[in-house]
């Protein structure tokens, strides 16, 4: 009589749906079984193991994720091929054309030629971290020939390297894209984890800015007296308006009479549209702000003087109800604005600063006078509170070290040249404070 320590393990019998273990003709073993696949159903797979043992364990591994509800992945494809699925099917539907733009070069650019050849389901933690390490010290005016598509070659085709890496934000963006496309892969029940949630590239620094001081704002406005859009930067410097939510402004979305403007739309320059007006990107972004009687008196003007030039065009008015136009009526390229902005900034004779800073400038001097954190949040419409206390904490950490200075002018008090309490109980001298 045989017992099951005399039958071979190849002849083992074992229980229902734990599936089989088997030994192939090339010495190698195989263990099949039945395992929960997408859609609610199930699909029977092979693993294999240069032993009994290690078949068997992988077999068993795959079964204990399907007992616990998590299905069997079914992409089979490479990296670069779900990429372009992702970008053609999925994030065209959900993103603005400009973001999508920026997320296709990332694509194309980094993550298909770093981690393209990779299968979807074979992808881990540790080649997202390696790519990412050696993304940080390429040259990419070398891994792209940058310098060999030009006319006239300058650096890295002539042999001297220009060492053109990736800023530390660049490398965040294009991380937080492949956690986008995998996140997607999870939800679609392509693989089961988001491998690249488990490398951590760390906080970038926030970008630097040079916001206008109020004696520079002032010569900037002294400097916009007489110009056709003299009323934009009185708005943009009174309200930190972002440049296309100026530019978005329709006179139905002003009330004077009240002073408040609601911002609903930005406009901006697409590749296949042009000029579009769209809606705003967040819901805080949409909001209804206060405008300062400087803001209103010099609407008033520019709507007079958007009258008169509505006049002499007569016929050729371009009729699109935006409070600020070209001459012709029409909507104003943002590139235009940044010219003009340029040439204003020459004439005042103020340093070089992006248009984007008079949103900063305005956000500065808000908290310069000590205006609340979150009405600063409201009035530039960011969508946490969080934003608004990162992006200016160097001039909260200013506003600190006045507090303090002002606390310690108090505690100090007049001196007293007395003899003191008697029972010795004498303030400490406030400590020199390092600047």
């Amino acid at each position: 009589m045989t017992t099951p320590r005399d039958t071979p393990a190849s002849r083992r019998i074992r229980a229902n749906g734990d599936g089989t273990v088997s030994q192939r003709k090339d010495s190698r073993w195989e263990a099949a079984g039945y395992v929960l696949a997408p859609g609610n159903t199930r699909r029977r797979v092979r693993v294999y193991g240069t032993s009994r043992k290690e078949a068997l364990a992988k077999l068993t591994e795959k079964i204990a994720n399907s007992n616990r509800g998590l299905p069997i992945p079914s992409a089979q494809g490479s990296l670069a091929a779900y990429l372009t699925y992702w970008l053609e099917a999925v994030a065209v539907h959900h993103l603005r054309e400009n973001t999508h733009t920026r997320y296709a070069a990332c694509v194309n650019n980094y993550l298909i030629p770093g981690l393209g050849k990779k299968k979807l389901t074979k992808l881990t933690a540790k080649d997202v971290r390696t790519w990412l390490n050696q993304l940080r010290t390429t040259c990419q005016c070398c891994a792209r020939n940058i310098d060999a598509g030009r006319n006239q070659p300058r650096c890295c085709a002539t042999g001297t390297c220009c060492s053109k890496r990736l800023s530390p934000l660049t490398l965040t963006y294009i991380h937080s894209v492949l956690k986008s496309a995998l996140e997607h892969a999870v939800r679609e029940e392509e693989i089961p984890r988001n491998v690249a949630r488990n490398v951590r590239t760390g906080t970038p620094r926030p970008r630097r800015f040079e916001p206008l001081t109020t004696d520079e704002a002032r010569r900037l406005l002294t400097a916009a007296q007489g110009h056709r859009l003299h009323a934009l930067f009185v708005l943009a410097l009174h309200t930190g308006l972002r440049k296309g939510e100026l530019l978005g402004l329709r006179w139905e979305d002003l009330d004077l009479d009240a002073g408040t403007a609601a911002i609903r739309r930005t406009l901006q320059r697409t590749a296949t549209g042009g000029l579009t007006t769209l809606p705003t990107k967040t819901r805080a972004s949409e909001r209804r702000i206060a405008l300062t009687t400087r803001c209103r008196q010099s609407l008033k003007l520019h709507h007079e003087q958007q009258q008169r030039e509505r006049e002499a065009a007569g016929t050729t008015w371009l009729h699109g109800g935006h409070v600020f136009t070209t001459v012709q009526g029409g909507p104003i390229d943002p590139t235009n604005l940044t010219r003009a902005f340029l040439t204003l900034l020459r004439k005042a004779s103020l340093r070089r600063i992006r248009f984007h800073d008079l949103r900063h400038s305005t956000a500065t001097l808000l908290l310069e006078q000590g205006v609340e954190l979150v009405v600063i949040k409201e009035l530039l419409g960011h969508a946490h509170i969080g934003v608004t206390a990162t992006v200016y904490a160097h001039v909260r950490l200013r506003l600190q070290r006045d507090a303090i200075d002002a606390l310690c002018s108090a505690l100090d008090g007049p001196t007293n040249t007395g003899t003191g309490n008697a029972d010795g109980d004498e303030p400490p001298p406030c400590a020199a404070l390092v600047r």
